[in-house]
């Protein structure tokens, strides 16, 4: 959908009264348009495809679907539309799927709205947004792999000097399109150099990764 400088938004979410709340407060901004509402993953399918949303908001317990692996599906199909996760759990195995899935932000319903509307606009931008409770969460639980010998011509953490300044990148939130765009590399190439990091770390997603670095206070001041 073309909708030239504002931010088409899909909300999907089984609760009708949050769905119409949520629907109320993107009325209210100038760069936000609510274009549907799907109240289970089949509907989410169908609209997104219809629809084509910038942006969709996914409860990830709906009655009839996992919310994750219709996030992932969508990603798959519409790589275009990004995908932010809006739960009332916070649990940390789901952070984890969801980073996996190619989510682009990960809150909490109990959150602040203002922190769920800015979330919108930074994945439509490209970039990632996770809770800030929830990610202190995931940092305390996290156990940091162990460092990887420092050798000719790598960091303190067993990285090449491309592999750290694209882990440098993915702790600013970036996906790999926009990683790659930054570095002026293919994003094939990219996606690889970020499969390397993530091997190294001992981590099974961005966000993990993230997680790890900063414990090992391997991530530099935000590099944008």
């Amino acid at each position: 959908m073309d909708s030239g400088d504002t931010i088409t938004v899909l909300v999907v979410d089984g609760h009708q009264t949050f769905a119409e709340l949520l629907g109320h407060a993107l009325a209210g901004q100038a760069d936000l348009q609510w274009v549907g509402h799907a109240r289970t993953g089949a509907e989410a399918l169908r609209l997104a495809a219809e629809l084509l949303p910038d942006v969709i908001v996914m409860d990830p317990e709906l009655s009839d679907a996992d919310g994750i692996a219709i996030a992932e599906l969508i990603r798959v199909r519409q790589p275009a539309s990004r995908v932010v996760i809006l739960t009332a759990s916070e649990d940390q195995a789901l952070v984890r799927r969801a980073t996996t899935a190619g989510a682009a932000g990960f809150l909490s319903k109990n959150g602040a709205l203002g922190d769920v509307l800015n979330a919108l606009r930074t994945a439509h931008r490209g970039s990632m947004t996770v809770s800030t409770d929830i990610l202190a969460r995931l940092l305390r639980s996290t156990t940091p792999a162990v460092a990887g010998p420092r050798g000719n011509g790598l960091t303190a953490g067993g990285l090449t000097q491309r592999e750290d300044e694209v882990l440098q990148l993915m702790a600013a939130g970036l996906d790999a399109r926009a990683v790659a765009r930054r570095l002026g590399i293919s994003v094939h190439t990219c996606r690889g150099y970020q499969k390397a990091v993530l091997a190294k770390l001992g981590a099974h997603s961005q966000l993990e990764a993230v997680a790890i670095a900063t414990r090992r206070g391997l991530v530099r001041p935000d590099p944008r």
